[in-house]
């Protein structure tokens, strides 16, 4: 073999080992990128664009703080609602399938209204009570009375001997936004001081009750009727009232319609809805309001001028679709005052004003 051949020879073979040695760099190096990228949980473009690990360890240490906030978050809220969170044992008179009258036991929660020992709860829960137990955060038992109860809000309020109660605080619904962190308390079961949390799912749901229910998917269970429905600052939005049999879908009364009645019944012993006077529905027409099918004589709207046929589009500036949102207006007043009403009748818009009356009782 010649020099030239030799040479040719030593030639290629350099040149095969030098491509087998990139090729080993190229693929020990993509390796390496890849387990890095695993490692800090980044892709390897990220890497490329300058991530470290230490920035990848910094965003799983972000994640884990954000989760610790969350965390301690939730904690305070539930250290603040859950000392005015009551469990209440209810005693009812009902009769057996035989036809023959006993004693039956039920369960409730309630929420601390007053320090002096008002207590919220629902209707359906303490209205037909024969005998209520109110057991406090504290383990301590109080035999409670029947202040009052409105059957067609399904609100209550009972009554212990007791002084120096943490009262919960409420909030409006008017700040409430879909989407909002929520938390349900109460004694689902007989499980006292449960905690669930979920969102507002919707609001101005209009199910079996005159008003705009809060919609949640905080479980509420048998047990948790009566007790609050909190928000992120511990501050009571509504009382839960009721949840559908089979699904994660809860409903609870809004806080000003709660508040409302129960400040009614405290000073009153019942009830006392304001009333327009007015049978209503919603407008199925071109014009969004409450429908006005009928005008009892004798009471407010017949006697400033409303008549059958109108639609209300606005109560005190605010606009209202259906015949629940008016009455979440109306509730917000007490019984004498004055509301401004604007209504749409053959074509045109008026504005009516009337003095609000006490709801007959049926």
């Amino acid at each position: 073999m010649d020099e030239g051949s030799e040479f040719r020879s030593f030639f290629v073979k350099s040149l095969i080992i030098i491509l087998a040695s990139i090729i080993f760099l190229v693929v020990g190096g993509a390796s390496m990128l890849g387990i890095l990228a695993v490692i800090n949980k980044v892709s390897i473009a990220d890497l490329f664009k300058g991530e470290s690990i230490e920035s990848g360890q910094q965003t799983g240490h972000n994640r884990e703080t954000l989760l610790n906030e969350l965390d301690d978050a939730i904690s305070r809220v539930v250290e603040e609602i859950t000392p005015s969170v009551v469990h209440i044992d209810v005693t009812v008179i009902g009769q057996d399938i035989f036809g023959q009258t006993q004693e039956q036991e039920g369960i409730g929660s309630g929420v601390i209204y007053t320090e002096n020992g008002y207590i919220i709860t629902n209707s359906h829960v303490a209205g037909d009570a024969e005998k209520l137990v109110v057991i406090l955060y504290d383990g301590s038992e109080y035999t409670a009375e029947l202040v009052g109860a409105d059957e067609r809000n399904d609100v209550a309020v009972i009554k212990i001997e007791a002084n120096g109660l943490k009262a919960a605080s409420f909030d409006s619904m008017d700040d409430v936004k879909v989407g909002d962190i929520v938390i349900a308390v109460g004694s689902p079961y007989g499980l006292d001081q449960t905690i669930t949390l979920g969102v507002v799912s919707a609001k101005g749901r209009d199910i079996t009750i005159p008003v705009n229910l809060i919609q949640t998917d905080a479980a509420i269970n048998p047990g948790n009727s009566g007790g609050p429905l909190v928000n992120s600052d511990g501050e009571v939005i509504g009382i839960n009232t009721l949840t559908t049999t089979g699904t994660s879908i809860g409903f609870a009364v809004p806080s000003n319609t709660v508040v409302g009645i129960a400040e009614q019944i405290i000073e009153f012993g019942k009830a006392r809805i304001p009333y327009m006077g007015i049978e209503m529905s919603e407008s199925t027409g071109s014009i969004s309001g409450v429908y006005i099918s009928n005008v009892p004589e004798g009471y407010p709207a017949e006697e400033s001028g409303i008549k059958a046929g109108d639609i209300i589009v606005e109560i005190d500036n605010v606009k209202v679709s259906n015949p629940y949102e008016l009455f979440a207006q109306i509730i917000r007043h007490d019984i004498g005052d004055e509301v401004t009403v604007k209504i749409y009748r053959d074509g045109d818009y008026l504005t009516i004003t009337l003095e609000l009356a006490e709801a007959p009782e049926d």
